[in-house]
């Protein structure tokens, strides 16, 4: 039997809160991932997405109840919308996986929505246009999964909010928004050339990086997953266009689930197959911009409430369910950060409260 006590010598541990959203992006550009939405099984409606970075991105998973204010004018302490902010009292607890303290890049609330942040190089938010509420692009996702019950709520609040780009040290939070919802429904939000794309639909299940999505689903057409076989070609390099090709060819052979640890363990696979490994070629891959190694995963159960991570330095799954933590606004603020080799099943009791820096 293994014994990974004192094997793993290596854990990439929270480095403490990086002031300013200067730090954080001159490590790099953005967030470069795969997400794998499954919504025509019997069992439920799940999602994965795998979080490829070159360094730990601190990653810390809130509990976040009712009634939270927030400010959509900042990026950790800095001011970064001048002009009619948007703020907003959050209405829905929702369950979120933050970034260097600064914002949230994935995570679902109490109705069953979920949501996750990645990188597309082409991303252009266009001038300010202070007509519209402006919310710093870290705080995007964050704000539908405290307003809205479903994606075409999240897409009604969204037509009147701009994303305001975060710059510094040259480089931009070039990001893509994917929304689905317990119904099954999908939304891909892009900005490209200042105006909003939105792809809305239970067939927009895979997401990835660059090209844009058009272009994604255009490279995707030329393949032919007609009749998946063992022997059907499949792109297997870790570019976005490679790993969205192979994801959607993965998601083709999903299995009727008989049960919630099966249907976990089937998109589990597949998020998996589709990760970035330790050493593989990392830049200049694309268009240009460089790919790391996948550094933690994220499955979430919208139609059940459960919530599952893995961390890539450790060997364990772990997950949350919602039913465990009371939602009301009266509750406090609850983190866990994850690292630990005893963290392992239902970790809901060992969330303690804490005062998020968003």
């Amino acid at each position: 039997m293994l014994d990974w006590s004192g094997k793993i010598t290596r854990v990439l541990k929270p480095k403490g809160f990086l002031f300013g959203c200067s730090l954080l992006l001159s490590i790099g550009t953005a967030f470069p991932c795969t997400r794998i939405l499954w919504n025509n099984n019997q069992y439920g409606v799940l999602v994965a997405r795998s979080m490829d970075w070159p360094e730990s991105t601190e990653p810390v998973l809130w509990f976040l109840p009712r009634g939270m204010e927030r400010d959509g004018s900042r990026c950790g302490p800095e001011t970064v919308v001048k002009e009619n902010p948007l703020r907003w009292t959050s209405k829905y607890a929702s369950l979120a996986v933050g970034i260097y303290g600064v914002g949230t890049v994935d995570g679902m609330n109490e109705k069953g929505l979920g949501g996750h942040l990645l990188y597309l190089a082409k991303t252009d938010f266009g001038p300010r246009d202070p007509r519209k509420k402006g919310i710093s692009a870290i705080l995007w996702l964050q704000y539908v999964l405290d307003q809205a019950a479903t994606v075409k709520e999240a897409l009604a609040l969204l037509k009147n909010v701009q994303p305001v780009m975060i710059q510094a040290h040259g480089h931009d939070a070039t990001i893509h928004l994917a929304l689905e919802d317990k119904t099954g429904d999908s939304a891909i939000i892009e900005y490209i050339h200042g105006k909003p794309k939105i792809h809305q639909g239970r067939q927009f299940t895979i997401m990835t990086n660059d090209p844009p999505y058009d272009d994604q689903l255009a490279l995707l057409a030329k393949m032919d997953f007609s009749q998946p076989g063992q022997d059907t070609p499949v792109p297997g390099n870790i570019s976005a266009p490679d790993r969205f090709q192979r994801a959607a060819y993965f998601s083709k052979f999903f299995p009727e689930p008989k049960d919630m640890q099966e249907a976990f363990a089937t998109i589990l696979a597949a998020i998996r197959g589709v990760s970035v490994p330790f050493g593989t070629p990392y830049t200049k891959l694309g268009d240009g911009f460089p790919v790391y190694n996948t550094e933690y995963r994220t499955v979430a159960d919208l139609t059940h409430g459960i919530y599952g991570f893995e961390l890539t330095t450790t060997p364990n799954f772990f997950w949350v369910d919602f039913s465990d933590f009371k939602p009301e606004k009266a509750q406090p603020a609850l983190s866990l950060t994850p690292g630990a080799l005893d963290l392992a099943g239902d970790v809901s009791a060992q969330f303690k409260p804490a005062t998020p820096p968003f």
